[in-house]
């Protein structure tokens, strides 16, 4: 019996040698089967921060520098959760007015919440626009014929400044179609003037002097004016002088330790006109190119992933004490302008004759010659909806005329790149209608007559709070458009940074030598 319960109680050393080794192998398994999945979750680009293994955001806002906008999140979570209203930027609108609007709005809001609740549209303007963090920006010191100097200024004589003094001279920019797209001057008069004006507390860029302490390189030449006075060569010329302009441009960038340490990628490059920087383009494609379109512009050169969409400086007067109301804007549907376009804008005439003869359209051909835009004005203020078709191009200012008129945009443009739209819903304040359906007869008219007086109502409103977004001030008030683009710049960052960082992987084996990225030494604030 001794024996008996002896050989059941100690199992036979072969089953020990079995069970040791199925513990080893289970124990790695499960070892590496988790983390392998940490490393799938890592690799799908989803913020550490929100999975199950790091639940801590905190150390990567630090070392993104906080350009994820975390807390910004939490917070937008919790007022939703709340049911919090947002908060919009102050209108600039005199103050015998607010207690007239403050009536208009809370009838309209009170008038239009059931029908948006129905047609499930949201009554918010969604706009994250509050930036925790300034961008610092590098601006080159290029010689003054870039910028300035095709103002008309020049500098004085014996003086080592590129720069006008703004303290005691302001430098105006020409009007007329030159205006439209004179984002450069902005932005540079911008830069300029936060050197000396720190009490800003809005600002969200500014200059920096040491280029190792940027986030961006900024290239101050005024491409737009440029192309716009001097795309033509005069007699006994055989270039022009903007062609001459881009051509040492892009001698001088590529010459830079900053170009060579980042490949350019960290540039920001304005070509605003269409037809802007037509022969520096494809040179300097590296850069963040801040644009109305990307209608003349190859994928792989400029696209929304890389680049900034900034609006046109509208043309037309802004509509300052609008009382106007659904019932006293008299025309249904204004459009003025080039009827007879190429490429996309094809489709403007064939909305002419199937809207010409409609009532309360008003469809013609206009131009800013004479009292074109005055009378673009009356229109605009005049009207309920306006019409902005795809002309040569996708965009134009058209839309731009239309939010400072607050006259409901109807866009038209299959193509048409938007700005801020990352962060702007466009459909609270705009109807988009697809080119295919916008000829079909009737289809267009029958849409737009369709729309109720509470809802445009609601949009009319919309438009009020979020002009200010495309106006361009020197100086620059809070959340205008000089703002937003620089805030739209910030957003830019983190790619580009993930795009240096990756270009630096070989440097060592010669890989990275060859394209100059590591030229010269990281930045301070690296990683």
């Amino acid at each position: 019996m001794t024996a008996e319960k002896h050989h059941h109680s100690n199992p036979p050393p072969i089953a020990l040698l079995s069970r040791k080794p199925l513990f080893y192998l289970f124990s790695v398994t499960s070892t590496l089967f988790i983390l392998s999945w940490f490393f799938v979750l890592q690799s799908t680009g989803r913020p550490l921060d929100q999975t199950i293994l790091i639940p801590s955001s905190k150390i990567f806002n630090f070392i993104n520098g906080n350009y994820d906008n975390a807390d910004n999140n939490a917070i937008l979570k919790q007022q939703h959760e709340q049911k919090q209203e947002p908060v919009f930027p102050t209108d600039h609108k005199q103050p015998e007015d607010e207690e007239q609007e403050e009536t208009t709005t809370a009838a309209a809001t009170a008038t239009t919440t059931e029908e948006n609740t129905e047609d499930g549209v949201n009554a918010e303007v969604d706009c994250n626009c509050k930036r925790n963090q300034i961008l610092k920006v590098f601006m080159y010191d290029l010689p003054s014929e870039f910028h300035f100097q095709l103002l008309g200024w020049t500098p004085e004589k014996g003086g080592d400044s590129v720069w006008p003094d703004l303290k005691s001279k302001k430098i105006h920019y020409p009007g007329g179609l030159n205006l439209q797209h004179s984002i450069e001057y902005w932005l540079t008069l911008d830069l300029l003037a936060s050197q000396f004006d720190d009490s800003s507390t809005f600002r969200s860029a500014k200059r920096v002097l040491n280029s190792s302490e940027a986030d961006v390189i900024f290239v101050p030449f005024f491409s737009s004016l440029s192309y716009n006075r001097f795309s033509k060569a005069r007699q006994h010329e055989k270039k022009g002088k903007d062609r001459v302009l881009q051509e040492r441009l892009v001698k001088y960038l590529t010459s830079q330790a900053e170009w060579k340490r980042s490949g350019g990628r960290d540039h920001i490059v304005m070509a605003h006109h269409p037809n802007s920087l037509l022969h520096a383009r494809m040179k300097l494609w590296p850069a963040t190119f801040i644009l109305s379109d990307f209608g003349r512009y190859p994928p792989n050169i400029a696209n929304v992933e890389k680049d900034i969409i900034a609006p046109y400086k509208h043309m037309i007067k802004n509509y300052y004490n609008d009382s106007s109301s659904f019932e006293s804007r008299k025309t249904l549907l204004y459009f003025q302008g080039a009827i007879y376009r190429k490429d996309g804008g094809v489709v403007r005439q064939e909305l002419f004759y199937l809207l010409k003869d409609e009532k309360g359209v008003h469809f013609s051909f206009g131009s800013v010659q004479k009292d074109g835009i005055k009378a673009a004005t009356t229109g605009m203020h005049n009207s309920k909806f306006c019409l902005n078709i795809a002309g040569d191009t996708p965009s134009s200012n058209r839309l731009f005329d239309a939010i400072a008129s607050h006259c409901v945009p109807v866009i038209i443009s299959d193509h048409i790149e938007l700005p801020y739209e990352d962060v702007l819903d466009y459909t609270q304040f705009c109807i988009f209608v697809k080119t295919s359906d916008a000829i079909k007869k009737h289809f267009l008219i029958n849409l737009i007559r369709s729309i109720t007086k509470a809802e445009w109502t609601r949009m009319w409103n919309r438009l009020q709070e979020v002009e200010i977004f495309y106006e361009y001030n020197y100086p620059t008030v809070e959340n205008d458009a000089v703002q937003m683009i620089w805030q739209a710049a910030s957003r830019k960052v983190p790619n580009v940074k993930l795009k240096l960082h990756r270009s630096r992987r070989y440097f060592r084996t010669g890989a990275g030598k060859e394209k100059g990225l590591r030229s010269a030494p990281l930045p301070k604030n690296f990683g």
